[in-house]
């Protein structure tokens, strides 16, 4: 805790893209309902891979948003991540013009970036008949990971803060702890911020079978993603981008803003331990559970509600409902827990931020999402993880969880708004 007035800062608007929908109320409703968002790659021939499952967006076309000249100079994540960013503008209402402009700033994170346009690149290079002077000039700008950031303040003007956190899967709910302090601390008066990630390539696909990460439940990709439970093989790719637009309160009030919510809570860590596996007992991850409700004067027994990193793999499920135990003690059997990623598959860098979204949007709705294809619960994960359908429940304080290769551990806390 810090002895300097803190800013209070609140959600006004919410942009999503994602497996199971392409607006925050079509994600919504996929969650509530518990739809499925996983089946065959169609953006490449994956039939030489031992992954031919993902979460692809579907019926996406960024030129809704974007002039097809400027769409057509970014990678897919920045296309995903600016339009997503356009969305939540637009719901908060905020308009973003010569006297705000150098208080209004940007932070989205990317884990992986342009990937897509790295691999068709090397493709030309590498082909005799093109080679390395027929390289895209576009090629660095679009595929570093910083663009969505950039690309989406020149879209909205917004010229204040703008970074991009580059943390693995953590990336989305770093970005958004980042913009929460810019506003607390008085850097700024309202933040774009979140993560996206397009990452269902051919290589990157290839990498994470590598390493052994990926589940190979072809024959069965409605339920190949099953956090938590038993028979768990490894983690379901998938693609999109979730932004929240962040707000310091008496700004947000001067203008009637809606208010879905407060974020109060900032947690970061890490685990120091291993490039991949998390330390065992989820160390790393309860101490940064603990370090977001201390940020937020929270105590266990206020927590409603945590939509959990659940990435369906062995050693995250276990670790994270460990992490959970020692970080809330006797009161995590209470609390209600769910893996969105059963729905939407992994987003990497852009998971923190539409699971950041669904946990803003059960605080404003008072509604849980479930964690679906739960058969057979692993002895190790004993929680309740909201099975199979959603919960109407009273949501007054929830957690995000956002765990990254490197060990990068970062929760985020929001509360029901009160003035």
């Amino acid at each position: 805790m810090t002895d300097y007035k803190r800013n209070r800062v609140v959600v006004t608007g919410v942009g999503a893209i994602t497996p199971i929908g392409n607006t925050s109320a079509e994600y919504w409703e996929g969650l509530l309902s518990g739809r499925n968002g996983i089946d065959y790659i169609t953006a490449f021939d994956a039939s030489k891979h031992s992954c031919r499952i993902a979460g692809e967006v579907k019926n996406f076309d960024p030129e809704s948003y974007l002039e097809r000249k400027e769409a057509k100079r970014m990678d897919r994540f920045a296309q995903l991540g600016v339009s997503a960013a356009i969305q939540a503008v637009a719901d908060s209402g905020l308009v973003i013009n010569d006297l705000n402009a150098e208080q209004v700033g940007v932070i989205i994170g990317s884990g992986i970036g342009g990937i897509k346009v790295l691999e068709d690149q090397q493709t030309i290079y590498l082909d005799p008949k093109r080679g390395p002077s027929r390289c895209s000039p576009f090629m660095i700008p679009m595929m570093i990971a910083n663009m969505a950031a950039g690309l989406t303040a020149i879209h909205t003007g917004a010229k204040g803060p703008n970074s991009c956190s580059v943390t693995a899967c953590a990336a989305g709910s770093n970005s958004i702890g980042d913009a929460f302090r810019q506003i607390q601390g008085g850097y700024a008066k309202a933040m774009i911020c979140g993560g996206c990630e397009a990452a269902v390539t051919p290589l990157s696909v290839a990498g994470f079978a590598a390493a052994r990460a990926l589940s190979t439940r072809n024959d069965d990709p409605a339920h190949a993603c099953r956090p938590f439970d038993r028979d768990r093989d490894g983690f379901v790719m998938g693609e999109g981008a979730g932004i929240l637009i962040l707000e310091e309160l008496e700004h947000a009030i001067s203008r009637s803003a809606k208010i879905y919510g407060e974020i109060v809570g900032y947690g970061m860590t890490c685990d120091a331990y291993h490039m991949t596996s998390p330390v065992p007992g989820g160390l790393g991850a309860a101490r940064a559970i603990a370090l977001a409700l201390k940020d937020g004067d929270l105590t266990p027994e206020m927590v409603s509600y945590i939509n959990a990193h659940g990435t369906s793999t062995e050693a995250n499920d276990k670790n994270e409902t460990a992490a959970i135990k020692k970080a809330l003690g006797d009161y995590a059997y209470k609390i209600a827990i769910s893996s969105t990623k059963s729905m939407t598959g992994h987003l990497l860098g852009g998971s923190g931020g539409i699971e950041a979204v669904a946990t803003v949007l059960a605080i404003a709705h008072d509604k849980i999402p479930p964690t679906i294809n739960i058969e057979n619960l692993d002895p190790e994960c004993d929680l309740d993880y909201v099975p199979h359908k959603s919960r109407d429940q009273v949501v007054e304080v929830a957690l995000s969880n956002s765990f990254g290769f490197g060990g990068h551990n970062v929760t985020l806390a929001f509360k029901k708004f009160t003035p």
